[in-house]
């Protein structure tokens, strides 16, 4: 497999140009080296950069990859005129065609988190993250009028990551619980998220993949073993099903995927960035 360092250079926090050139990189067979290089926003620290991707070019002979979001066309110039790696501009790549065709000039804007005070998608991100780490586990039963979504599952199905991304990418406010031998008992869900059923969406995963999730967490356990993840997958399922509520595997999914498959069923106005 090929092996390339992949430099991130941003004028912000880089997490554009991460995101873009790890969606890239994905489509290849290649072991890349990551390096992040935020902030880049004055000459020196831009050729800083400039000597760090050189030397890296110059101890392993081949060209780093670069992929940049840099706005400033002042350190734009000097990564262009010094940097030896493979540089890939977005912003040039993309936003100068778009002026082009509307006629009219971007903002230039540093970043997607620039002048976070006037922005109340911002403000309601940190709300959602705030909200989404008091109702993790099933800690707090308050509020739950205000939740977006509830995530129900057995233990260590992916509640917890999912409810955090589904907060801080999409600002949604997620509850999560977990679906414990009690609830099995009983065959029902737990009664405080009744009321609240039209909220709830359940997170199933393959017993065999529970298993070697929960021996990383708790070895040679009854939590762990093979037969005991059987049983609690099949009682949840058929718990949701008895239920009505909307359930997904987790089992092959990435976490990017199981939120936009929730947000598609709950809140598809929120499936933008």
């Amino acid at each position: 497999m090929t092996h390339r360092t992949v430099f991130y250079v941003s004028d912000g926090t880089g997490i554009t140009a991460e995101t873009f050139g790890n969606a890239i990189l994905a489509q290849f067979e290649i072991t890349p080296r990551h390096v992040r290089l935020p902030f880049t926003d004055t000459p020196d620290k831009a050729h800083q950069v400039v000597r760090q991707i050189n030397h890296v070019h110059q101890v392993e002979g081949q060209r780093p990859i670069v992929f940049t979001t840099l706005v400033d066309p002042q350190m734009l110039a000097i990564l262009r005129e010094g940097c030896k790696g493979m540089l890939l501009d977005m912003f040039g790549t993309f936003v100068q065609p778009i002026e082009a065709e509307l006629g009219i000039k971007s903002l230039h804007r540093v970043g997607r988190f620039s002048d976070i005070s006037r922005n109340q998608a911002y403000h309601d991100r940190i709300e959602a993250i705030n909200f989404s780490l008091q109702h993790d586990d099933g800690q707090s039963h308050r509020d739950l009028a205000g939740a977006d979504v509830i995530l129900v599952g057995v233990s260590r199905s992916g509640k917890t990551p999912t409810s955090l991304y589904l907060a801080m990418q999409f600002g949604l406010k997620a509850a999560n619980y977990p679906l414990i031998p009690e609830d099995f008992e009983r065959r029902q869900l737990p009664p405080a998220l009744t009321p609240w059923r039209k909220k709830i969406f359940g997170l199933t995963i393959a017993p065999e993949r529970l298993a070697e999730i929960r021996a990383e967490r708790r070895p040679n356990s009854r939590y762990a073993a093979l037969d005991n993840c059987r049983m609690e997958v099949a009682e949840a399922e058929a718990m949701m099903r008895r239920a009505g509520i909307r359930w997904l595997s987790t089992t092959t999914k990435s976490i990017e995927e199981i939120a936009t498959t929730i947000l598609q069923e709950v809140r598809p106005e929120r499936l933008n960035y």
